[in-house]
């Protein structure tokens, strides 16, 4: 009876973790020896998220083929976390089998790309598309939360906070409104 119960409950993680891959468009990704996690956009396919980055696209600082790293998935209608497990990291080869679906799914993803037609072969020539596969149970779940702050300090960003508006700007808006 316990083995069934594992498999049920195997059964039941796996779900939940497909299925809130599958929904949200960010993830955190936190590769093995970096200090923080970034977020990632991402799609699903066959049984793995992938994700594109470098070159022009999103950094992938710290993933590589062999690695593993910690995958954390919000929720869609509430942003917060959901759930979490461990992935092993693959580099998918330009032009084989698994990058072509790979990058078939993450073109419906990818939002105001510059080159629509030909983002596979802009990819294919100066990004990678990585593959993070589920190995292992979830390491969070709902009401299998870790306990504590999660909180991390921002990463570092030559962006500043916007100064306070000027004063008369509402005014100024405002009769551009009532001109109309």
């Amino acid at each position: 009876m316990e083995r069934t119960t594992t498999a049920a409950a195997d059964f039941l993680d796996r779900a939940l973790l497909e299925e809130a891959a599958k929904k949200s468009g960010l993830l955190w990704v936190l590769p093995a020896g970096q200090p923080q996690a970034r977020a990632l956009w991402h799609a699903w396919h066959d049984g793995a998220v992938v994700v594109v980055g470098d070159g022009s696209e999103q950094p992938l600082h710290g993933l590589a083929a062999g690695s593993t790293a910690v995958v954390t998935v919000r929720s869609k209608d509430k942003w917060g976390r959901l759930t979490g497990w461990t992935a092993a990291v693959s580099e998918l080869a330009p032009g084989s089998e698994g990058w072509q679906g790979a990058v078939e799914e993450l073109k419906g993803k990818r939002l105001n790309a510059p080159d629509t037609d030909t983002i596979g072969d802009r990819w294919a020539r100066e990004c990678r598309v990585l593959r993070l596969e589920p190995a292992g149970g979830l390491t969070e779940q709902p009401g299998a939360m870790p306990d504590g702050p999660l909180t991390a300090q921002p990463m570092p960003s030559p962006a500043t906070t916007r100064k306070p508006v000027p004063a008369g700007l509402p005014k100024l808006l405002l009769k551009r409104r009532q001109s109309r």
